[in-house]
């Protein structure tokens, strides 16, 4: 067995979440997803599929169907992005694995910017190369960008650049000078840039095309960017695995014979599924984005009121990344909360060594009237702190 293989960690989420599985008394904030049902008619689209008895492997790409959909949606909000620069994939992580497969050797450099998901972390990892972190910095309960350290971590011996924005778990988004900046820069270096933009539509703030600022707005098709995309977060689709690559179009053949060697595709009726879900995505996205707003509107200024806590509102995503001073070692405080207060959160440790410390609560909850009694708990369980509350 290769031995980075052996080295790598088990999910802390998990480890947290194993603690509290079949407790009906927790309440569970842990995983990123909401506890809301994909819609009926996407499901329906699957059922429809199934009965017609398409069961088998469709093109590695995906569906030509479901290709233009995707184009079509992509290019409303992005500009012109056609079918030659899109591949459909089993999910949005496997599209993260997929693209590190394809751009990163053994011996590498990979510059990430964590706080981060730890999958995008750990695939550069497994393929071997030498991953460099530039932490977001926090100020005042907010993660923020050190553009200049990030620029000047970025050099000609940088393979790829990672970046997760909206961000998990910090909430964090890229500005569009920001964007502009790191896509010049890494023209000059020769950097290609993974671009994780899988919560663009969960965006809170003002915008033109409802979604995040994303680097496709700015880049060439030939740039050296790929973008990735899930059906997961904006259309209530986490267990479908379904995703999509955005990326040049001279990548995308070869992308075809890496999913080959993968998975082969994704399952048809789950791609029919994915035609319905772009085709309607005005029934759905606004919807659940308003929801989750006012999931996040309940929830942080319920936590604010904690003295001492210091967390911010997300511009976009859907966490609330938080600080308890007095508790650093947030794995251990995840598992006592499971124990002593019945509340499921996620350690801020499983996302980078800098977020030791804050904890990450998934706000996507049907009912806003869970996200109060979770922070009743919380409260509950700080008042029986007094050694270590600082609050």
């Amino acid at each position: 067995m290769r031995q980075v293989i052996q080295n790598l960690e088990e999910s802390k989420i998990r480890e947290v979440a194993n603690a509290g599985m079949g407790r009906s008394d927790v309440l569970a904030f842990w995983f990123g997803e909401s506890d809301e049902v994909t819609p009926d008619f996407i499901r329906q689209a699957a059922i429809e599929s199934l009965q017609r008895g398409e069961t088998f492997y469709s093109h590695n790409l995906g569906l030509p169907e479901l290709r233009q959909e995707i184009s079509n949606y992509m290019s409303a909000r992005h500009g012109p992005i056609g079918v030659d620069r899109l591949a459909v994939t089993s999910g949005g992580v496997n599209a993260l694995m997929l693209a590190v497969q394809q751009l990163v050797d053994a011996g590498d450099e990979v510059v990430a910017v964590t706080p981060v998901w730890p999958n995008l972390t750990a695939q550069p990892t497994i393929m071997g190369a030498h991953v460099k972190c530039v932490a977001l910095v926090p100020v005042a309960g907010a993660w923020t960008l050190d553009i200049d350290a990030l620029l000047a971590a970025v050099t000609a011996s940088t393979k790829l650049l990672i970046i997760n924005a909206p961000n998990n778990p910090t909430g964090w988004t890229l500005a569009r000078e920001e964007q502009q900046r790191i896509l010049d820069h890494c023209r000059v270096t020769g950097t290609w840039i993974l671009a994780d933009e899988v919560y663009e539509r969960l965006y809170y703030e003002p915008s033109l095309n409802a979604c995040a600022p994303s680097f496709l707005d700015l880049a060439r098709p030939a740039d050296r960017l790929v973008v990735v995309h899930s059906f997961s977060k904006s259309f209530l689709m986490t267990g479908w695995r379904l995703g999509w690559l955005v990326m040049p179009p001279s990548m995308t053949h070869h992308m075809g014979k890496l999913i080959e060697f993968n998975t082969s595709c994704a399952s048809v009726f789950t791609q029919r599924a994915g035609i319905v879900a772009l085709q309607r995505t005005d029934e759905v996205t606004p919807q659940v984005v308003a929801h989750l707003k006012a999931c996040r509107d309940t929830l942080i200024p319920l936590l604010q009121a904690i003295p001492g806590l210091q967390v911010a509102a997300a511009r976009g995503g859907m966490y609330a990344f938080f600080r308890l001073p007095g508790f650093d070692d947030s794995l251990a405080t995840a598992k006592r909360l499971v124990v002593e207060a019945g509340l499921g959160l996620a350690p801020g440790d499983a996302f980078a060594p800098e977020a030791r410390g804050w904890l990450r609560w998934c706000f996507a909850s049907k009912d806003t009237q869970r996200l109060v009694r979770g922070v009743e708990r919380l409260r509950d369980w700080l008042a029986k702190q007094p050694a270590r509350w600082n609050g």
